[in-house]
């Protein structure tokens, strides 16, 4: 008999703790890391699939046409946001004892927030800015718990390969800082570089930095991961869309659609839509904005693009960043350059045919082998800027007991595990958080520099 396991799945508006049996379609209970999966019959295959998508199914929306009596809810902190950073600090709060409810208008990393998609990248390399060196290196180490704890495949072990130029700076703060933290990493110039990766075209003068630790992240499944955990072990889940608090002072409850839910502590941890519930106060602190991902087929017959044959990838010299074909989904190109600004909501995800000139010019030039490549697949993912790429993590002015956590600033995913245990410290403990986290910190955004994810 296959082994039994906790996993979580949705009962109306709530997560419930259920088991199913391994290889029968529970989400967080799909053994990978090469472990032979048992074989179906179709019949059996089709079942598990179903069950794998009703663990994170939502709750059939109320009929206008039915008026249901408003629900009363109530927690010690209610999270609203179930992208990455609301996701880990709902589970680092439950883990800390306390009744935690965690809130998203439309699902742990849907479609239109930033934390949803195939992949991001997970690298210790931050220049001399030491600090997220630090969160990124604990945060991986978390990741790699979560993986092994749901037995899903979150994390793929690629490592990171920076390009820049031999004159660049940052390259050789990251190597510095790296150092100093223990991280492995390796140098490569034009003229070594080609026996490790023969596929890229160097141009003289260029240089590589290959973080050997670090990889990508399965973004949406990643996410999805942390909120189910966070309910097996006690918290709740709610969809629906609430209403900013008004006035001042201490809140006591908001409104949830047609609920009430009451709490001692609110966070806020709404992404590109954080603005839009308190503009007042940050209309021109976080400002959304349009970015693109492109995933190019890879020549049939050649796994030299794919995992295990090519590492994640940051070009300081073109402001684009990559991974390799992940799970046949392509060989993806990401341009690290600001688009205009979104709506999360309502703007269009279709592709800028400007912007798929640029990535499939770039692949043609930097991945020969990738030249005329078909594009397979298109994403568009918005940043939430901040003016100084810093997360906002503090509390709101006007409000004792609401915090406001987001400004993700293209750099944010990877940092969930150490942000939301930061968080959950903070809440409980008390104390002034840090400088660079303060809503003080943060400018009016004009046209901020920000970090490759």
């Amino acid at each position: 008999m296959a082994q039994a396991s906790a996993c979580a799945r949705f009962d109306g508006n709530t997560f419930a703790r259920g088991t199913l049996e391994r290889g029968e379609g529970c989400a967080n209970t799909v053994q990978y890391h090469g472990t032979p999966m048992p074989k179906l019959r179709r019949r059996e295959f089709v079942k598990s699939l179903a069950a794998a998508g009703a663990a994170l199914a939502l709750p059939a929306p109320r009929s206008a046409l039915a008026p249901v009596a408003p629900t009363a809810y109530s927690a010690d902190v209610v999270v609203l946001g179930a992208g990455v950073f609301g996701a880990w600090t709902a589970l680092a709060l439950q883990r800390a004892g306390r009744k935690v409810l965690l809130i998203d208008q439309y699902g742990p990393a849907n479609s239109r927030s930033s934390s949803g998609g195939e992949t991001r990248i997970i690298r210790m390399g931050y220049g001399a800015k030491e600090f997220y060196s630090r969160w990124a290196w604990q945060s991986l180490a978390e990741w790699k718990k979560l993986a092994d704890l749901t037995a899903q495949p979150l994390f793929r072990p690629t490592g990171v390969l920076w390009l820049g130029k031999s004159t660049d700076d940052y390259l050789a703060q990251t190597a510095a800082t790296l150092s100093r933290l223990s991280v492995p990493y390796e140098c490569f110039s034009v003229s070594n570089y080609f026996g490790r990766f023969p596929r890229i075209a160097m141009e003289t003068g260029m240089v590589g930095l290959l973080e050997v630790p670090a990889g990508a992240l399965m973004a949406r499944r990643a996410v999805q991961a942390v909120a189910a955990q966070a309910a097996v072990e006690g918290a709740r889940f709610l969809v629906g869309q609430a209403v900013a608090p008004v006035g001042r002072g201490r809140i006591e409850k908001i409104a949830v659609d047609r609920d009430v839910v009451r709490a001692e502590t609110f966070i806020f941890a709404c992404g590109p839509w954080l603005p839009r519930i308190f503009p007042e106060l940050l209309r021109d602190k976080i400002v959304p904005s349009r970015g693109e991902e492109f995933f190019f087929g890879t020549p049939a017959g050649d796994p030299d693009f794919s995992e295990g044959r090519f590492p994640t990838w940051i070009d300081l010299t073109a402001d684009t960043f990559g991974t390799p074909d992940i799970e046949g989904r392509g060989f993806k190109v990401g341009i690290d350059l600001h688009g205009p600004a979104f709506d999360p909501d309502h703007d269009s995800r279709t592709l800028d045919e400007n912007s798929f000139r640029f990535a499939r010019d770039y692949a043609a030039r930097r991945f020969p082998g990738l030249k005329d490549a078909p594009l397979v697949e298109h994403r568009v993912c918005q940043y939430e800027n901040t003016s100084n790429e810093d997360f906002l993590i503090d509390r709101h002015p006007d409000h004792e007991n609401v915090w406001l956590v987001g400004g993700g600033s293209g750099h944010g995913f990877k940092h969930g595990p150490a942000l939301g245990s930061y968080v959950s410290k903070k809440i409980i403990e008390g104390g002034p958080v840090e400088p660079i986290f303060t809503l003080a910190n943060k400018s009016p955004v004009k046209s901020p520099s920000i970090f490759n994810r």
